[in-house]
This record gives structure tokens, C-alpha cells and sequence, in this order.
């Protein structure tokens, strides 16, 4: 894997030096930390993904946001609402982003908590004694074995959710619907290749129109993006790859395709960004099932084929439809979580399906 050099950007606190009197600069700077605290504090990040690879020690934060980073917080990086620990984890820290909590589960990271651990204190302990509001995703190897955990505040904005795996976890909020959660998982899990591969199919997995509803009229799913892995021997804040990408509101620019550009000129990932998501979802019941599934519903008028993964990525069976709607048979596999992707020609959709 190729290294790029981190971005910089230019602190307002450093423009203002040039502007007042030397008296006034203790209290300009405390005016900038003031300000900083409470408008990212109030900021929602949207959907993003922790993960980890017991196998190669990596580990790796990606996630994307309808908050406009240029117009309103110019020297804030994409990527801070994850933190990296080479070797031993990840965390992202979103939802009424406050720093200090996001240094206290750094924190507890460094000390040697678990993954649950860590999501347990930090809402004992959360800094402004509301962690109702709060969103965490924490993947970490724990004696050389993932963990994983996440957390979702009943008074985030709707729709809200996070899902874990054995090695990742994904979470989200005023998101689209679940489908966003389900698709970056999928695509997680379908990707062959290795942590930063993954990552940036599961970006990919998130790329529609309003998958951060506040960007629906930008015609995007966000406004900013980034993705980053560490690897073993890297430093805390200097991951081996690090590819981020901010743009204005109402550029209409799509961030997760300006991600992929920079993230291919540095990677050998082969990952297409055709879209895999269209709304409404079909009908699929009972959901959970203890034999079989009915898929049906306008969206599958033209479905051409399935295929159902297990939560290891591995395909289990590919067939093609010939009668809908679709009826799946579901005996004789074992009962746990699955992926169902179906598709058509003009597009695949994901979608979990739990056999009881």
C-alpha cells in the first residue's frame, strides 16, 4: 500500500494573530475554543464504519457527513471523529460531537478496556451528563482477536441505528432508512480484498442521494468524506493511508466519488462505484423466519437473480428468478444472519435477513 501525506488547513486562530492587538489575543483565543466547543459539539455526523484485521493488524475509520466543513468549521480535518490506535483499535465518536469524549475514549482505549468497556464508561461518564444524544462505532483486537461494540443515544436524530460484526462496527443517524446500514455492511463484507478495500466498499455501499437526508437537495449523500488505515509499526495520527474530501453545499459534487479517485491513486483496489441502492425497499416476510421468505413488491418487477451471503461474506447460494414474487427457501440453512442481495439490471440492493 501506498502512503499519502495528511492534509493541513490553516487555523483561524493564526489569521486573527495578524488582525488584533497583542492585549487581545488571550481573549480571541479563548473566544475561538469557545466557539469550536459548542458548534462541533452541535454538529451530527452521519454514517461511518470502524473496523479491524486480526490477520494483518490493521485497523481503519471511514464515514462521510452533510455538514459543510468549508463554510463552517475550515480547520477542522475530515477524519476527526475517528481515532486510530495501531495495533490496537479504532473509534469514531459522532453525534453531538464533543472532543472531550472522544479524548476520554482514547483514553480508556490506551488503557486496555474492551471495546464494551469503553462504551459502558463513556456513558457513565459522558462529559455534559447526556449521553442520550451521543454515537459511538469502537472495533479493537483484543489478545490478538476482534471485538467490537456500538452505541446509539435515543435522542439521536432519526433514522438512527448501528451494526456490529466480529470485526467491524457501522452506525448511523438522520440517515435515509436502515438499507444505508445494511448496504456498507454488505459491501463490507462482500469485498475480497484487504481493511482499506473493505472500507471503501462500504463507503460506496452509503453513496445515494440523501443517505444523510440533510443533503438530499445537494443531490449527494454527504458533504464531506474520508477514509484512513493503520497498520503495525505506524504512529498514533500518522496512519500509513489517509485520503479525505470536503465540498461546499450545493456544489452538487458527490464526496464519496472525489474519495474513490484519491483513494485509487494510492491503493490496487478494483471497487466500481455503480450505484446499489434505489428506494422503496421490496417487501420481504416473515423477517425473521423460521422456513422461508416471500420478496415482493414493485421494486422487484425486474429482478433477474439473488444471492445470499452469510455474515462472513461467503456466497451460499446464486440463482436466478424466473417466477415473483420471489419465494426463498430457507431450510436448509442454519439459523443466524444473512445477507440477501438482489438483483436487476439497473440495480443491486442488500438486505438482512435472520433465520430463526
Amino acid at each position: 500500500m501506498k502512503c499519502i501525506a495528511p492534509i493541513y488547513y490553516v487555523s483561524i486562530s493564526v489569521i486573527l494573530f495578524n488582525l488584533v492587538p497583542m492585549k487581545m489575543i488571550s481573549r480571541a483565543i479563548a473566544f475561538i475554543l469557545l466557539f469550536q466547543t459548542f458548534t462541533v459539539a452541535n454538529a451530527q455526523d452521519t454514517f461511518s464504519i470502524v473496523a479491524v484485521d486480526s490477520v494483518t493488524g490493521e485497523v481503519g475509520s471511514a464515514g462521510a457527513s452533510c455538514v459543510d466543513l468549508i463554510l463552517s468549521f475550515p480547520n477542522f480535518t475530515p477524519d476527526f471523529l475517528g481515532d486510530l490506535f495501531p495495533g490496537i483499535g479504532a473509534i469514531n465518536t459522532q453525534a453531538n460531537y464533543n472532543a472531550t469524549n472522544q479524548a476520554n475514549a482514547r483514553t480508556r482505549m490506551l488503557a486496555g478496556d474492551t471495546p464494551a468497556q469503553i462504551i459502558s464508561w463513556l456513558i457513565a461518564n459522558d462529559v455534559q451528563n447526556n449521553s442520550t444524544n451521543r454515537q459511538y462505532g469502537i472495533a479493537a483486537l483484543v489478545n490478538g482477536s476482534p471485538q467490537t461494540a456500538g452505541f446509539t443515544g435515543s435522542n439521536c436524530l432519526n433514522y438512527k441505528n448501528h451494526v456490529t460484526g466480529p470485526n467491524y462496527c457501522i452506525q448511523g443517524n438522520i440517515l435515509l432508512n436502515q438499507a444505508i446500514l445494511d448496504s456498507m455492511e454488505a459491501r463490507f463484507l462482500n469485498e475480497p480484498g484487504d481493511l482499506a478495500c473493505k472500507l471503501m466498499a462500504a463507503m460506496q455501499g452509503a453513496k445515494v442521494v440523501g443517505a444523510d437526508t440533510r443533503c438530499t437537495n445537494n443531490g449527494t449523500s454527504s458533504l464531506f468524506a474520508f477514509l484512513k488505515v493503520a497498520q503495525l509499526g505506524d504512529t498514533i495520527g500518522n496512519p500509513s493511508l489517509l485520503v479525505t474530501v470536503k465540498t461546499p453545499g450545493g456544489s452538487g459534487i458527490e464526496p464519496i466519488d472525489s474519495l474513490q479517485n484519491l483513494f485509487d491513486a494510492v491503493t490496487n483496489c478494483s471497487i466500481t462505484g455503480t450505484p446499489i441502492l434505489t428506494f422503496p425497499s421490496p417487501n420481504i416476510f416473515p423477517n425473521p423466519t423460521t422456513n422461508a421468505v416471500t420478496i415482493s413488491g414493485k421494486d422487484v418487477m425486474d429482478l433477474k437473480s439473488f444471492r445470499l451471503y452469510d455474515m462472513k461474506g461467503r456466497l451460499l447460494r446464486e440463482e436466478r428468478v424466473s417466477v415473483l414474487p420471489l419465494q426463498l427457501d430457507l431450510q436448509s440453512v442454519k439459523a443466524g444472519v444473512y445477507m440477501l442481495e438482489l438483483l436487476s439490471p439497473s440495480q443491486q440492493t442488500h438486505h438482512k435477513i435472520i433465520k430463526q
